[in-house]
């Protein structure tokens, strides 16, 4: 530790029992002595005890079928999620939705984020109500471990709108976090081979001997990484490391318009690359809690959904902030009034 970091010396250890996953950030979590000695792996070992324990309350939600596939897989994939009436009237809502967006260039991919805040949801009465009923959040709950209101958002993705970019950061395989999370994709169109869909390695959110044993080698040097993903919790790893890890093949989730993905991101997963320009536009959900609470309700924000979209927009706003006052370029800015269909514009002037 340097010396400015001893007065929160508390703080980085009391850490050890949340969602912080950066080994650069926290001292203590990166700590190569203690990560030698055995504290990623009593966290990702304990955080997986429990994960299985919220999952048990929740079981009871989903049909023996999706268990046994999310379970096994890390994925559920269901095509046709909603009938065909109901699909075409959420398409027409979420595509004719026009408001304020944020936009990331990363790499040679544009990704445009809509909130789907309590105030947008109000604009789309069909979407709002179903994803607000139970088979989308029953699903999505027990994939999580946790019921919780999750944020949502429409996405938009961008390929190559930078031909000499390097590739998204998202195309890399890599894990999300050490513990049980999710993340879900609800098609608008269909999503081809060329259109960069979801890939996930089966299994990968289950950590076998093999993967343990990397991860341990891998925590002793994450907080000093040449890779500031894997610095920060998010590991990256590379085919041929996937291939001696004892997982299946990764599964190109290339499915039609009105399918629902919903996936354990602790698991080894990517955004496929395409070789020329591509949309995919979704209605794209995450949640992450605490991995070492043992129980799976308690989520106040469910009483309060004003609250849960004001706490969004205020951590978009302190990160405004500080990425100013740094007068730090690049990165996710708002961009004005936009459609999830409008096409990109980037940025020509030397402003951020």
């Amino acid at each position: 530790m340097k010396p400015y970091q001893w007065p929160m010396l508390v703080l980085y250890a009391a850490a050890i029992f949340s969602q912080s996953k950066s080994f650069r950030d926290n001292p203590v979590i990166g700590s190569t002595r203690l990560n030698t000695m055995g504290l990623h792996l009593f966290r990702r070992r304990l955080a997986a005890r429990m994960g299985a324990r919220r999952r048990a309350q929740l079981a009871s939600r989903i049909t023996a079928e999706d268990r046994a596939a999310i379970d096994r897989d890390g994925y559920i994939v269901k095509r046709d999620f909603l009938d065909p009436q109901t699909f075409a009237a959420l398409r027409d809502e979420i595509l004719g939705l026009q408001t304020h967006a944020r936009e990331a260039v990363i790499g040679d991919t544009l990704t445009r984020l809509i909130p789907l805040d309590v105030w947008n949801l109000r604009k789309v009465p069909t979407t709002r109500t179903v994803l607000e009923g139970p088979d989308f959040n029953d699903l999505f709950a027990y994939a999580g471990s946790f019921k919780r209101r999750p944020r949502l958002f429409v996405q938009t993705v961008f390929t190559q709108v930078l031909k000499d970019a390097p590739p998204d950061v998202q195309s890399f395989f890599h894990s999300d976090t050490f513990h049980p999370t999710v993340k879900a994709w609800l098609y608008l169109d269909d999503v081809d081979p060329a259109s960069c869909p979801f890939t996930y390695v089966p299994g990968s959110h289950l950590a076998n001997r093999r993967r343990l044993a990397w991860e341990r080698r891998v925590s002793f040097d994450a907080a000093t990484s040449a890779d500031p993903l894997t610095a920060e919790g998010s590991l990256r790893v590379t085919e041929a490391e996937l291939a001696r890890l004892g997982y299946a093949p990764p599964v190109s989730l290339a499915v039609g318009a009105n399918s629902l993905v919903i996936a354990d991101t602790s698991g080894f997963h990517k955004r496929a690359t395409s070789a020329d320009q591509a949309r995919r536009i979704s209605i794209w959900a995450y949640s992450r809690s605490n991995p070492f609470l043992p129980w799976a309700g308690g989520d106040l924000t469910r009483l309060l959904p004003a609250a849960h979209s004001a706490g969004l927009h205020l951590f978009w706003f302190a990160q405004d902030q500080v990425k100013r006052m740094r007068k730090a370029r690049g990165g996710w800015r708002w961009v004005g009034v936009r459609t999830p269909a409008t096409p990109p514009v980037l940025e020509t002037s030397s402003e951020s």
